[in-house]
């Protein structure tokens, strides 16, 4: 096997959908893949620092993202060039799917934050959500989306978040 495509073996493209279109796609290097839970890496991909208020993304930082392959989640561990956690950003999403080098999720709107010592647990874009119409259009989907948040909140107030990644 050539370096080329012993490289491309480790490396998977994530794609982020929401509303039926791609949001954004960038290359990630893939760590595990156990059948359900994939785990990547990859540096922050916008093309701008990004402040929430709560948390500030920025060229440097270092995402270490889990996915499922039968949960309504990704989970992202997020740390500074330095190696510093900063916390955790949770998307709320299809289960994901993996073909041909492409790991792909479908962004449901909602989504939690987790600072790194815990204090702050943030639910996030619930008016998003609201406005999207799922629950019209995918009374289903959008229960599993609420369920999953509701699930994952209770983990990072609990204590028990940091278990859904070892």
């Amino acid at each position: 096997m050539s370096a080329n495509s012993a490289d491309a073996a480790h490396r998977l493209d994530i794609v982020l959908v929401k509303g039926g279109r791609t949001k954004i796609r960038y290359p990630a290097e893939l760590l595990a893949d156990d059948g359900t839970r994939i785990t990547v890496r990859a540096p922050w991909a916008g093309d701008v620092a990004r402040d929430f208020g709560f948390v500030r993304f920025e060229s440097g930082d270092i995402f270490t993202e889990y996915y499922w392959r039968d949960r309504w989640y990704a989970v992202k561990e997020v740390r500074d060039s330095k190696g510093t956690l900063k916390g955790w950003y949770t998307d709320i999403t299809r289960p994901a799917t993996v073909s041909e080098g492409e790991l792909v999720v479908e962004d449901l709107d909602l989504d939690l934050w987790r600072s790194a010592d815990g204090r702050t647990v943030l639910r996030l874009d619930e008016d998003e959500f609201a406005a999207s119409g799922l629950t019209q259009s995918d009374p289903e989907a959008a229960s599993a989306a609420v369920a999953a948040l509701d699930e994952l909140e209770l983990l990072a107030r609990e204590g028990d978040f940091e278990a859904l990644l070892a």
